[in-house]
């Protein structure tokens, strides 16, 4: 077998699991959509065990210099694939419950963290481009799955012409890029701008156009305007997918661009980032403050997240690029949790969707008031939960860099931010609830959340072993 072939054996074998799927489904009778799931999990453990069993020990790059397999991709591809897989497990609790079961649904999430994996292992800007509109195409599509649904509708027009401008606005900076240094390969564009030939203004304007593109992926202040109404238009289901995964894979093309591409213009992306990271914890953590939806709330609270994780980017060290790895995966898992609370507590003709949905939890089920509590104050950044250590070593490599001031003003943000996350916690133990109507749930779903609430707490008593983890993916 071709060589090539075999390092991207993980993203062959997902597509052809994927082809499966949307072939058992379109012959499939059962409402349930049973072995669509069945068989969606199962291609999903199975790349992950592929992932993990390949893991490389050496960079190697295939396809003439389009695809890199390296210890960051395979790192990401394992979490995407990990995480991907709860996901589904709660998304299909949840449309279980509303009897709203789509094939569609699984067959457009594994198309989705196909995209995810290509943009992991992208190494080269058209590679990175396929991975990304491959990602896309498939969220734009589940976003609007719920055709009957005024504002999932509308949350989807938004998204996908917001979508398609960002897209475009990436396309230019890439065709820019290739007029400009003559190459698509990231290693090599790297060298062309090293070689001082080309003026560094036209390459500074190139850049721009790219960042733009990336920062819409990641739902970057000024550049949010979709992430509160998709958060809040689209099914809890999709907006738990969008919200988690997929993050993993803007990180993943961050890194690509701006480290492995754009390395010797760090200079000047740092100062770009440095506004985009304000802006963003500025933005998300003011705005979150305001908010009576708790998806509408989380979606502002992502964008500050964002905000923190180019701080890592900003400190432009491998220590800091660890950190903003450590940090998305950490949002990743908190985000994952949070969005399954709110599934949990729904049930049929009843989204728990605001926050005094959340009043009294602590009377009706003390366990996942807990649980909840975990997740909230893992996200304020209390210790020693997760959500701490990820803003304690994104905050000390910016200091080591030098960033005081930015650092200082991150603080500060992070402080303001931990209001809202407290309030839910405050409407859980100090409220009386509206109704005690008993939470109904099956009982994986109860035992995975449980362990999603209490994995982010084991992992803040010992972070040491991720963080390790995200240096050593680094590192290589």
């Amino acid at each position: 077998m071709n060589a090539d072939l075999i390092i991207a054996i993980p993203e062959i074998s997902l597509f052809t699991l994927a082809c499966l799927v949307l072939i058992v489904d379109a012959f499939s009778n059962d409402p349930q959509h049973l072995w669509t799931y069945r068989i969606t999990q199962a291609s999903l453990l199975l790349t992950l065990i592929l992932v993990i069993n390949a893991f490389p020990e050496n960079t190697v790059i295939a396809f003439n210099g389009g695809f890199i397999s390296d210890a960051m991709s395979a790192t990401l591809k394992a979490f995407m694939c990990g995480i991907s897989f709860v996901v589904f497990l709660y998304s299909y609790e949840y449309l279980k419950e509303r009897q709203s079961l789509q094939g569609e649904y699984f067959v457009l999430g594994l198309f989705a963290v196909l995209g995810m994996m290509i943009m992991a292992s992208a190494y080269s800007l058209l590679s990175v481009y396929l991975g990304l509109e491959l990602l896309s195409l498939s969220l734009y599509a589940m976003v609007a799955m719920q055709r009957d649904s005024d504002s999932a509708s509308e949350a989807a027009m938004k998204y996908f012409v917001l979508g398609a401008l960002a897209s475009g606005l990436l396309l230019y900076g890439i065709s820019m890029i290739y007029g400009l240094t003559g190459h698509l390969q990231l290693s090599n564009i790297a060298e062309t701008i090293n070689s001082d030939a080309i003026n560094r203004s036209y390459l500074v304007f190139a850049m721009i156009f790219l960042i733009i593109g990336m920062a819409f992926k990641l739902g970057a202040a000024p550049f949010h305007m979709w992430v509160p109404d998709v958060y809040q238009g689209a099914p809890t289901s999709v907006t738990l997918f969008i919200s988690t995964a997929p993050k993993l894979a803007a990180f993943a093309m961050a890194m690509r661009i701006l480290v492995d591409g754009l390395f010797p213009l760090v200079a000047d992306w740092q100062s770009i980032l440095m506004i985009l990271a304000v802006l963003s914890m500025g933005v998300g953590n003011v705005i979150a403050i305001a908010q009576t939806n708790i998806k509408r709330m989380l979606a502002y609270s992502t964008i500050a997240h964002v905000g923190f994780l180019f701080l890592g980017l900003i400190a432009g060290t491998v220590s800091g690029f660890s950190g903003s790895m450590f940090y998305i995966i950490s949002y990743a898992l908190m985000s994952m949790g949070a969005f399954g609370m709110v599934i949990l507590l729904g049930r049929n003709g009843f989204e728990a969707e605001m926050l005094d949905d959340f009043k009294g939890l602590s009377e009706r089920n003390p366990w996942f008031a807990f649980i909840m509590l975990c997740l909230m104050f893992s996200m304020a950044g209390v210790p020693p939960f997760l959500g701490f250590w990820s803003k304690w070593f994104v905050l000390k490599e910016l200091v080591a860099s030098g960033f005081v001031e930015l650092a200082a003003v991150a603080v500060v943000f992070s402080i303001i931010g931990a209001y809202y996350y407290l309030r839910i916690i405050k409407l859980m133990y100090f409220d009386k609830a509206d109704s005690m109507t008993a939470i109904k749930s099956s009982k994986l779903m109860r035992i995975v959340l449980s362990v999603n609430g209490l994995l982010i707490l084991f992992l803040g008593l010992t972070p040491n072993a991720l963080m390790s983890l995200c240096l050593v993916a680094l590192s290589g």
